[in-house]
């Protein structure tokens, strides 16, 4: 992974985030106490990042909010990733009447306005639980997914490997999750890193429209009452309103910048270039 500076310049990035998401819970208190006397400061010795309108300091709430979101664009990457390498894989193999199934279901969860359906499943559930964050958005990010392992798989099972495989009569799941789906490994991680990216674009998406519950404390749900409450109409409330973002947009640099080792380390001619 070295052999790429940026790519590893994006590994220490998530892996810095990633583990200020674990330890700032255990040594900071996840409740911060409003102070409504010193609300709408600006940065300080005593509060490096300023306080928001009922005086919480910012930058604790941005070191304590983004577990969650973290948390739910890993979780719905997995679930994604998970759902399409299974179907596409199997649509690819099995062909026929699976496939042509397969194919249309995916047509039709890809005429779905994502946002909308959340929307509607808000009002009927309380999304409180990350994992059931997780879950929503995973389930309805696979299809484009699926098409490209089913692309894969389509190119891979006439190779010489499957094809001995099958002559050893080992069983459909077993080729097509042993022989076959490791050969996509690579392609696999990478494209889960990118799941992983628009997950947490639609999580905070919900939270500043207010599709989601504003309870707790996450980068979302701050970029969201910085909106409501007007910190980008007041100068001491920039920072407010920028940190949440900026923390955001390092994950998703990280994470892009991750790509680039990621592809260079299963696809060694990309490092000889």
């Amino acid at each position: 992974m070295s052999r790429s500076k940026s790519g590893m310049a994006g590994f220490v990035i998530v892996l810095l985030i990633i583990g200020m998401t674990i330890v700032a819970p255990l040594v900071m208190n996840h409740t911060i106490a409003p102070d409504p006397a010193h609300a709408w400061e600006g940065p300080s010795g005593g509060h490096l990042l300023g306080t928001d309108n009922s005086g919480r300091d910012v930058l604790k709430q941005v070191l304590l909010g983004g577990g969650t979101v973290i948390f739910v664009g890993l979780g719905a990457a997995a679930v994604t990733t998970v759902i399409a390498v299974a179907l596409g894989s199997l649509a690819a193999y099995l062909r026929g009447w699976v496939d042509s199934a397969l194919l249309q279901l995916t047509d039709i969860f890809m005429t779905i306005p994502q946002i909308v359906l959340l929307a509607v499943l808000g009002s009927f559930f309380q999304l409180t639980s990350p994992i059931l964050l997780a879950l929503l958005l995973g389930s309805f990010s696979w299809p484009v997914l699926m098409r490209s392992i089913r692309a894969q798989v389509l190119t891979l099972k006439e190779r010489e490997f499957v094809e001995a495989a099958r002559s050893l009569d080992l069983g459909t799941l077993r080729v097509v999750f042993v022989e076959i789906v490791p050969n996509m490994a690579g392609y696999i991680l990478i494209n889960f890193i990118i799941a992983v990216t628009n997950a947490i674009y639609a999580l905070v998406g919900l939270y500043v429209l207010g599709l989601a519950p504003l309870s707790g404390a996450n980068w979302g749900i701050m970029i969201h009452q910085a909106w409501t409450y007007g910190a980008i109409y007041i100068a001491s409330g920039t920072p407010y309103i920028l940190a949440p973002v900026f923390a955001i947009a390092l994950v998703q640099l990280g994470l892009v910048m991750l790509t680039r080792s990621l592809e260079e380390v299963f696809n060694p001619r990309l490092a000889e270039g």
